[in-house]
Order: structure tokens, then C-alpha cells, then sequence
């Protein structure tokens, strides 16, 4: 559950949109993209800033900043990577506005050797997959990435959760492929750690009666 990319509707591909009407202004191409992205959009800013008002003013903003950048836009990296650098600044941004607290996503993290050494850890793979992809254990697993630093979190929820790759992760938050890597180790680490008790009594009221492991 926390080890794949979990299987989310992603979009339309960049092939699908015209890179030379969006430049030039057209309104129904400009529109057409806005239909696609906005639900990603609004999803994976509301799992960064926790409140609804807040994410959609990320959703304004980012496709705002965007209809006045696409002229300029080269290209280089893909249209939706390009959007998702995007809503993600912005998020970050409003969460230093909102917290007057300083977020940084390239900083080392502290304790390298005791965050990767959780202190206990739950096998899951007696659980059956009904139970691991129910909607409380789906709510139960976003509490506990609300709970993740956001230097870990943005990582897990663009890696794991909207399904980018390594490097598109890495592009979308300008770090290396090596430290997305390794934050989103540390992430998935923490998060088992985290539900260990959640799914250890699971796998208990699961285990026979009288079968001791």
C-alpha cells in the first residue's frame, strides 16, 4: 500500500492539448485544459495545505499563473509537470503566508540514521486487500501523511499518490532524483511506522483464535 505509486485517473496526456494555442491564448484550448487538471489540482493542494478554501485558492492561483506564463512556456519539462511545480509552490507558499513559519523542501534532514530504523514494524501481508484498500484505512492513511514534515509529505503525495516518476517528482520540486529517493523512503517508513497499530489490530482480530505468531 505504501510501497507502489497508488493507481489514481491521471489526466489527459500533454499530446492531447495544443502547445501553440495555449501560448497564443485560445480560451476553449486553455479551457479544456483547466477541465483536466483541475481535479488533480485542487486534490493534491488540499492534501499539502488540509482545508478546502485554502486549496482552492491554490487551484485560482495556479491556473491564473499559469495562463499568463504559457506564452512563455519552453517546452522543456511536460505540460503537467509544469502544472504541478505550480500548485505546489503555491501551496507551500500560502502554508509560509498562512503559518509565517519557513518551509524548505531542499534542507537536510535531521537524524538520517534514526529516521530509517522506525521501532516497530507490522507485516501486512496477511491482511486481505479489501482491508488495506478500505475507505477507513484510505482516511486513516491520509491523517497520517498529514502528519509527515513537508519535505517528506510533498514527496509521498506526488510520488506515491498522483503516480509522477522519480524525475518528474524531482523536476516539479527542483531536487535530484537521489533525494527524492530518499525522502520518499523516509516517508514510507514513517508512515508504516505510523500505521503500525492501526493495521497490528487488524491483523490480530484477523489471526485464528488461539494461533500465536
Amino acid at each position: 500500500m505504501i510501497n507502489e505509486p497508488v493507481e489514481r485517473d491521471r489526466p489527459k496526456r500533454v499530446e492531447d492539448f495544443s502547445l501553440e494555442k495555449l501560448r497564443v491564448g485560445d480560451r476553449a484550448e486553455f479551457a479544456r485544459l483547466v477541465e483536466a487538471y483541475s481535479g488533480v489540482i485542487y486534490r493534491l493542494a488540499l492534501r499539502i495545505v488540509s482545508n478546502p478554501q485554502d486549496a482552492e485558492d491554490v487551484l485560482q492561483e495556479t491556473f491564473l499563473k499559469a495562463l499568463r506564463a504559457l506564452k512563455n512556456f519552453d517546452g522543456r519539462s511536460s505540460l503537467s509537470t509544469w502544472l504541478y511545480r505550480i500548485a505546489t509552490n503555491e501551496a507551500l507558499m500560502l502554508l509560509r503566508k498562512n503559518r509565517r513559519v519557513v518551509i524548505s523542501l531542499d534542507e537536510p534532514l535531521e537524524n538520517d540514521e534514526q529516521e530509517m530504523e522506525p521501532l516497530q514494524i507490522v507485516d501486512w501481508c496477511c491482511l486481505p486487500e479489501n482491508e488495506l484498500m478500505s475507505s477507513e484505512a484510505r482516511a486513516y492513511l491520509d491523517k497520517a501523511v498529514e502528519t509527515l514534515p513537508h519535505s517528506l509529505r510533498v514527496v509521498f503525495l506526488l510520488r506515491d499518490i498522483e503516480g509522477l516518476s522519480t524525475l518528474e517528482t524531482g523536476e516539479v520540486l527542483g531536487l535530484s532524483e537521489t533525494a527524492v529517493k530518499t525522502r520518499l523512503s523516509r516517508a514510507r517508513m514513517r508512515l508504516r511506522e505510523l500505521l503500525t497499530g492501526y493495521f497490528g489490530a487488524r491483523i490480530d482480530s484477523a489471526r485464528p483464535a488461539g494461533v500465536d505468531v
